[in-house]
């Protein structure tokens, strides 16, 4: 039996490199999961939400509980989370219709009413397993003072 294994083993590996050359099989983006970009959906004024929208060029193939991809991504920009806006958390997530959104609550202006200052909000998306990222991959909002 243990013999039997082994021939097994040794006819399956020969025939996997004696066919490697011929199917020049190569993993595309598709092979990956869907490829995921990010717009701003415009910039915001403070205390209103803003949003940044994902969108997967394929959509993700459906799944046992619903289908879907979760997808990282980091923040960074002029504004201090906290302070401007409502810190976000990676990741986000982005169901079968192949939309996604990151929403970005701003707060109240604890500069005061003297800095009429507007500050950047820049979402970048990250690698991860089950999509590829696209371009565009990062988006910027503009967090901007009421008047």
């Amino acid at each position: 039996m243990k013999n039997q294994n082994i021939v097994l083993i040794a006819i399956a590996s020969a025939l996997a490199f004696a066919l490697a050359p011929v199917t020049q099989a190569a993993p595309t983006p598709q092979d990956y999961g869907p490829t995921i970009t990010i717009q701003n959906a415009g910039n915001v004024l403070r205390g209103k939400t803003g949003s940044f929208v994902l969108k997967a060029i394929r959509p993700p193939p459906p799944l046992f509980f619903g289908g879907g991809v979760y997808v990282n991504f980091s923040v960074s920009g002029t504004a201090i989370p906290g302070a401007d806006y409502v810190a976000l958390v990676s990741p986000a997530y982005i169901g079968q219709s192949g939309y996604g959104v990151i929403s970005v609550a701003t707060l109240p202006d604890p500069r005061g009413p003297f800095d009429r200052q507007a500050y950047s909000v820049v979402v970048t998306l990250e690698p991860g397993a089950g999509y590829v990222v696209g371009e565009p991959a990062s988006a910027q909002m503009w967090i901007k003072p009421t008047r």
